[in-house]
C-alpha cells in the first residue's frame, strides 16, 4: 500500500506521490511549542495531525526519525525582531528563572500529549541546547554573503538572497509587496531593509537570556533554530517538514532561505501544513475571550464549555476534519464527536461477539480497500472515518445474525479495525468523561444482571433496568444471548 501514499506539498501546491529520499528511512521534522503557557486546542491540532502521519508511516513499514523541537529562547513578542522574549517575559512576571518556566510548561505539554495519545517523537531538541550550532550556521551564511552584522546583531539579507534564489516561494509572497508592507516599521534602523530578519540579536541590558558570541552577548533569532536542529538530526536533505499554517510565513519561508544560504540547496522535500482551529467562526485568542486550554477541555472548567470532554473526544473531533481544512469548534460539535466516538468504539468491542459461519455475505476486502484509499489520499481522516462507520453497519448486522462471515474474514475485519482505529487514528477506548473503561464495565455488569433476571422470567426487574438505562441516554439492543448498548 505504501507506493500509493499521496501527500500535499505546500511548496509545489499540489498532491505528490510520497517517495522518501533514502527508503526505508524517513526524516520528519515538526515545529513544536514555545513553552511559556498551557497548551490549548491550537496546539493539539498539529500534534495530532503529525502523530497521524508518524503512525501511518510506521504502519507502512518505514523507519521514521521524528524530530519535534521545543522553542525555549529567541521567540520574541509578535514574532518580531524587537520586543521581549516570550519565555523571559513570563519568567520576569512570575519572578522565576526562564528555564523554570520552560520545564514547568514542557511537563504540562507532555502530560497533555500523553492524554491525547500522541506518540513521543524520536528526538525532542531544545533551541537553548543548540546555541553553538546556530552560531556555526550564521558563520556559514555570512561567509556565503547572505547576511550582515550591524552593532552586534546579524541579519539575513533578504533582497540579496532573492536575487540568487526566490524568497517567497513557499508562501507566495512577492518581495516588492514585502517592501511596501514593511517599510514603515519602527525600531529597525540597523537593518538594511525592514523585511530582513535576525539571525543573532545583541541583548539589551535588561534581556535575561543571553550567550557570548564573536558579535555580541546575545541570542539567536527565532527562525534559525529549526534550520539548525532539523539538519543536525535529519541531514542536509530530509523528507518532511510540518507545522501549522500560521508558521508558513515568515518562519518556514525564512527556514528555507537560511538552509539554502548555508548549504547551497534546500533541505526539505515535502512541506506539510495543518490549518487553523476557530471557535464559532472566530480565530482563537485571549483578547476575544475564547481561548480554551486542553486542561479546561478535560475538566470542563471554562465558561464556553457546558461539560468536560475526554481527551479521546478532542482527538476524534480533530480527526473528523481534514488537516488542511479549517476546523470550527463549538460545544455542539464536541458533543456530536463524543457520541460518534462511543458508537465506533462500541462497534469495535462488538466484533468479539460475532460468530463465524461457513460463508461470508459481507465484503471485508472492499471496506479495507476504501479505508486505505482514504488514508493514502493525503491523510484523509474524515473519509476514512466515514468508511469505518459504514463498516459499523456491517458489524451490527453480523452481531444480529442478519449477515454471515467466515472465520478468516472475521479475523480480517478485527485486524482492520484494530489497525485503523487504534494504531493509525490513535484512539483509545477511554473516551467517556465519566469513567472510560470503568463505565463500560459497569454498564456490562448491569446488563448481565438484567439478562439473568430475564432468564429467570423476572420481567419486571428486566424492564426496569432497561427503562432506567434508556432514561440516562443509553440505547439498548437485545440479542438472544445478551444485550449491546451505546450512548445516544
Amino acid at each position: 500500500m505504501q507506493n500509493d501514499f499521496i501527500i500535499y506539498n505546500t511548496l509545489s501546491r499540489k498532491k505528490e506521490k510520497f517517495e522518501p529520499i533514502n527508503p526505508p528511512f524517513v526524516g520528519l521534522y515538526v515545529c513544536g511549542p514555545t513553552v511559556y503557557g498551557d497548551a490549548h486546542l491550537g496546539h493539539a491540532r498539529p500534534a495530532i495531525t503529525f502523530d497521524l502521519l508518524f503512525r501511518y508511516l510506521q504502519h507502512m513499514g518505514y523507519k521514521v526519525r521524528y524530530v519535534r523541537n521545543i522553542t525555549d529562547v529567541g521567540h520574541l513578542e509578535n514574532d518580531a525582531d524587537e520586543g521581549e522574549d516570550k519565555i523571559a517575559k513570563k519568567a520576569r512576571l512570575e519572578q522565576l528563572e526562564p528555564m523554570e518556566i520552560v520545564q514547568y510548561y514542557s511537563d504540562r505539554y507532555h502530560k497533555n500529549m500523553e492524554e491525547l495519545n500522541v506518540l513521543k517523537p524520536s528526538i525532542e531538541p531544545r533551541a537553548s541546547g543548540h546555541i553553538i550550532e546556530q552560531q556555526q550556521m550564521i558563520d556559514k551564511i555570512l561567509e556565503a554573503g547572505y547576511a550582515y552584522e550591524k552593532d552586534g546583531s546579524v541579519y539575513f539579507d533578504v533582497e540579496k538572497y532573492s536575487k540568487d534564489y526566490n524568497y517567497g516561494k513557499l508562501s507566495g509572497r512577492v518581495l516588492d509587496d514585502l517592501k511596501s508592507n514593511t517599510r514603515e516599521l519602527a525600531g529597525q534602523d540597523e537593518k538594511r531593509n525592514p523585511f530582513d530578519f535576525a539571525l543573532w540579536k545583541k541583548a539589551k541590558p535588561e534581556h535575561i537570556m543571553r550567550w557570548p558570541s564573536v558579535w555580541s552577548d546575545g541570542f539567536p533569532g527565532w527562525h534559525l533554530e529549526c534550520s539548525v536542529m532539523s539538519t543536525k538530526y535529519l541531514g542536509e536533505k530530509f523528507d518532511i517538514h510540518g507545522g501549522g499554517m500560521d508558521l508558513l510565513f515568515p518562519h518556514h519561508e525564512s527556514e528555507i532561505a537560511q538552509s539554502t544560504a548555508a548549504n547551497g540547496s534546500e533541505s526539505v522535500k515535502y512541506w506539510m501544513h495543518n490549518n487553523m482551529i476557530t471557535i464559532k467562526g472566530q480565530k482563537m485568542g485571549k483578547s476575544l475571550g475564547n481561548f480554551i486550554t486542553l486542561d479546561e477541555f478535560f475538566t470542563g472548567k471554562h465558561e464556553l464549555l457546558d461539560q468536560a470532554y475526554a481527551p479521546m473526544t478532542v482527538r476524534f473531533f480533530i480527526l473528523q476534519a481534514h488537516y488542511r481544512s479549517t476546523l470550527d469548534f463549538s460545544p455542539e460539535a464536541l458533543v456530536a464527536s463524543e457520541k460518534g466516538l462511543q458508537r465506533l468504539l462500541t462497534a469495535v468491542k462488538s466484533i468479539d461477539k460475532i460468530k463465524p459461519q461457513k460463508e461470508s455475505t459481507v465484503n471485508v476486502n472492499e471496506l479495507k480497500e476504501k479505508c486505505y484509499a482514504a488514508i493514502n489520499d493525503d491523510l484523509n481522516s474524515p473519509i476514512l472515518i466515514s468508511h469505518l462507520f459504514d463498516g459499523v453497519k456491517m458489524i451490527n448486522s453480523l452481531v444480529e445474525n442478519k449477515q454471515s462471515i467466515t472465520a478468516k474474514d472475521l479475523e480480517e475485519l478485527k485486524q482492520l479495525y484494530n489497525s485503523f482505529v487504534f494504531d493509525i487514528l490513535g484512539l483509545r477506548d477511554d473516551n467517556s468523561s465519566i469513567g472510560g473503561n470503568k463505565l463500560n464495565e459497569v454498564v456490562d455488569l448491569i446488563l448481565n444482571i438484567r439478562y439473568n433476571a430475564k432468564s429467570n422470567k423476572d420481567f419486571a426487574t428486566s424492564d426496569k433496568i432497561r427503562d432506567e438505562l434508556q432514561s440516562l441516554g443509553f440505547v439498548i439492543k437485545d440479542r438472544k444471548d445478551g444485550s449491546d448498548w451505546e450512548l445516544k
